[in-house]
């Protein structure tokens, strides 16, 4: 039988206030275990939540960057489930009046472009991490997150294949660093994804039974964990057996997924309006203010950049797919308006093979954009070759100097003297008669060899371009 795949994601992004959503505790990564979190975060007798306003106002911000409707009037439940990292038995969350409703995003995969739908996103508090490798035989709790401001992205079950779904959380990745609610800093813990997997018999309309993968932290890891689960869930329904509603644990040191715990419904959870949190009105004004100061959206960059920079679509794509890259190029753009695309290859080319192989971010480049961008315009006034361009980049890579000063100290500046180098092809052809002989008997490639000759006897400082010319020139 013929599957289909279906996937939906919940993506809990941490907003990137200073406190946390309901107190004054400090939301700083890092610090010493329970050290961050007060009265209000434990949920101790006789202390009441206040709702920060930069949390409401960083979600208002998002809902209308997806195009989603903003739910004016939205209140705050409570999420009531035991577990030791939850000190209050409850978590504060939203549940039937959401502060962002439906809303989209378009995804790119290969050729095709579709549109997932974005069904809610709403506020809540974060839980404490439950740390089970400190000691043998107990699992030890910190705090510190509890109470930290999540945004909860929900998707619709929109996608058909883990490559989409990586696709998606991309988009939503770069978009919430682009308009600043989010680091996105995964490693920390930021962005996190749970993706609910089902398969159905291709062509029925009635979903399967599915199973929730729990806090992927790595796009990479979210699409082998996706595979690995549509992979169980099809071996046990062609093997006749029903797939059991469930969360369950990606292990990426084991790459196989395990049985957590048996999913849960809302009704489980026994929600109800939280008593001491009043419901939130948002004002068409403070809508309007949050509007006008959105930044300019990746989906925006990137028509931009076809547009005015004359970049193919992918490549405007890659470089607008992380709000840092996007930065770096923008940069570099700013001596090199006339030689966008070359820029363009420059950063998705040597740079990113770079930063690949030693592992780096490219916030974390040892050529900054200011330093590449003078090597791209020694490129662009014939000072150097392209191919010279590689070796002073790795040069400066290893901190030899600037682009200016790698080309000074190393002598690499092109031969642009058009008698100097006419006469070095004078002196190749007068020696090469055979090759003479065979390009003119409708030989074409034998060209290379002359440039290589040439180029030889330069240390390759010749100028191709002029080089070229000259022996087609002479050689006609």
């Amino acid at each position: 039988m013929e599957w289909e795949t279906v996937i939906g994601l919940e993506i809990h992004a941490q907003l990137s206030t200073k406190s946390k959503i309901f107190s004054s505790a400090s939301t700083e990564f890092g610090q010493a275990p329970n050290s961050q979190a007060c009265a209000v975060d434990l949920g101790l007798p006789g202390v009441l939540p206040v709702l920060n306003v930069e949390a409401v106002n960083k979600a208002i911000k998002f809902g209308l960057a997806v195009n989603a409707h903003i739910n004016q009037r939205n209140i705050f439940d409570r999420k009531n489930y035991f577990y030791p990292d939850l000190p209050k038995g409850y978590q504060i969350s939203q549940m039937d009046l959401p502060i962002v409703g439906e809303g989209e995003i378009e995804i790119t995969v290969g050729d095709n472009t579709k549109v997932v739908g974005v069904t809610r996103a709403h506020l809540e508090e974060d839980a404490g991490k439950s740390v089970h490798d400190m000691f043998n035989e107990y699992t030890a709790v910190d705090l510190n997150r509890a109470g930290t401001p999540l945004l909860e992205i929900v998707s619709e079950p929109d996608m058909r294949s883990a490559k989409e779904a990586v696709a998606y959380a991309k988009k939503i990745h770069a978009l919430v660093q682009y308009i600043g609610i989010c680091d996105g800093n995964m490693q920390e813990g930021s962005f996190r994804c749970d993706a609910n997997v089902s398969l159905r018999p291709m062509g029925q309309e009635k979903l399967g039974t599915r199973a929730e993968l729990k806090n992927i932290n790595s796009f990479k890891f979210l699409e082998r964990a996706i595979n690995l689960e549509v992979e169980r869930q099809q071996d046990i329904l062609e093997e006749g057996g029903q797939v059991v509603q469930e969360t369950r644990l990606y292990d990426a040191v084991k790459h196989e997924t395990r049985s957590m715990r048996s999913k849960e419904e809302a009704n489980d959870y026994r929600y109800f309006p939280d008593p001491d949190l009043l419901p939130v009105e948002i004002t068409d004004e403070l809508m309007a203010l949050i509007k006008s100061s959105l930044p300019e959206l990746p989906v925006e960059k990137k028509a931009r950049f076809i547009a005015e920079l004359g970049l193919n679509e992918y490549d405007a794509d890659v470089l607008t797919s992380q709000k840092s890259l996007a930065d770096y190029f923008e940069i570099m753009l700013k001596n090199n308006q006339d030689n966008a695309k070359l820029c363009a290859n420059w950063v998705m080319g040597e740079l990113s093979a770079m930063l690949n192989k030693n592992q780096l971010e490219i916030e974390q480049s040892l050529v900054s954009a200011q330093d590449l961008s003078q090597l791209i315009v020694r490129i662009g006034d014939d000072t150097i070759s392209g191919k010279i361009a590689k070796d002073v980049f790795k040069a400066m890579w290893e901190g030899e100097g600037s682009a200016d000063q790698i080309i000074e100290s190393k002598g690499l500046k092109q031969m642009t003297d058009t008698g100097a180098i006419e006469a070095i092809v004078d002196e190749i052809i007068a020696n090469n008669s055979p090759q003479v002989e065979q390009f003119k008997s409708g030989n074409e490639k034998i060209l290379g060899f002359f440039v290589g000759q040439a180029m030889k006897v330069t240390q390759g400082k010749a100028n191709p371009k002029l080089l070229n010319q000259l022996l087609r020139d002479k050689l006609s």
